[in-house]
């Protein structure tokens, strides 16, 4: 892991003069109209708040030359309208991408000085963040993609029966063995043509899928170039190149974040932990992916996603 220490973890100017490195490589981009033409501001002392009686002070502020509204480089990003100041962003965000399993919000709040509840809703933020804007259609000719389903947490107002697993939330996910992308769905409901649509719409046709004896596989199968299954019911695993190891593993490391690290996951926030667990693997050391390099992909994945606190699925956590 990258030290902590480094001076856009600890200084507010320097995390934000790292940011706009990231985001505006040609300078600064006005989110407004689009324009390149700008003019930095100088320092502005702003209204007083109870945070700040004598009013806090605003850098990094840019007047575009176009439209002429005035922007910083966290408008219009996760970032925008937070009081965090921005070096604790760039920690905690650095922090979420180099944790393999994850860290809790409790931990995040301890180790940055802010409430659990800004902990919380900052995680939350960062896993937007790390959601692909971009989905292409995995494997292609020549490719194998595996593609399984796992259970986990509990759907809100389903008690558990004996045994079975009709009340706990489906997730089904899919893993390119060659380029190592993961990409998680979670199925609203258990029918056949869920996830047979999940498969459909994000596996190129060229490709050999591979996956258990589930039933709900095999008519979809037959739409791509080859579908090989494993037959876990009669204790075979592998079978030359065709098994779902390569999931499983996924499988392992999600259930082991979310069991031993998060614990609890509301039905309404699944996905954002998908994407999470999902960003994650796909820019993992294996695939020549570092600590640092992990973080500022999720960086850059920041703009166009601004979330307010007062959506109704954030509200209601």
């Amino acid at each position: 892991m990258e030290n902590i220490t480094a001076p856009r973890f600890t200084n507010e100017d320097a995390a934000r003069t790292y940011l706009e490195s990231l985001q505006w490589p040609e300078g600064p981009f006005c989110p407004h109209c689009g324009s390149l033409n700008a003019t930095r501001l100088p320092a502005q002392r702003g209204r007083p708040t109870k945070a700040h009686p004598e009013g806090a002070i605003r850098n990094g502020v840019v007047q575009c030359n176009d439209c002429r509204k005035q922007y910083s480089v966290t408008v219009g990003t996760v970032f925008e309208s937070s009081k965090v100041p921005l070096h604790k962003w760039l920690l905690a965000n650095h922090l979420l991408c180099s944790s393999k399993k994850g860290m809790s919000a409790h931990q995040l709040h301890r180790m940055l000085g802010v409430t659990y509840k800004t902990a919380w809703f900052m995680t939350m933020r960062i896993r937007e963040a790390m959601r692909p804007v971009e989905t292409p259609p995995m494997g292609g000719t020549g490719g194998r993609v595996e593609a399984d389903e796992t259970y986990i947490g509990r759907v809100k107002g389903q008690d558990a029966p004996r045994g079975g697993f009709r009340h706990k939330m489906r997730v089904v996910s899919l893993v390119d063995r060659e380029t190592g992308i993961a990409r998680s769905f979670v199925s609203d409901s258990k029918s056949v043509g869920d996830v047979a649509n999940i498969v459909r719409a994000n596996i190129d046709r060229e490709t050999k899928l591979t996956t258990d004896e589930a039933r709900h596989y095999w008519a979809v199968g037959k739409e791509f170039a080859a579908h090989d299954r494993v037959l876990h019911g009669g204790n075979e695993y592998v079978r030359g190149d065709i098994h779902t190891n390569t999931i499983e593993g996924f499988f392992s490391i999600f259930k082991r974040g979310m069991k031993g690290v998060y614990q609890h996951c509301g039905e309404q926030h699944l996905h954002r932990y998908l994407a999470e667990f999902d960003f994650r693997y796909t820019n993992r050391s294996a695939n020549g992916v570092e600590d640092a390099e992990r973080a500022d992909t999720a960086l850059l994945g920041i703009a166009g996603k601004r979330v307010t606190y007062r959506r109704t699925d954030f509200a209601h956590a």
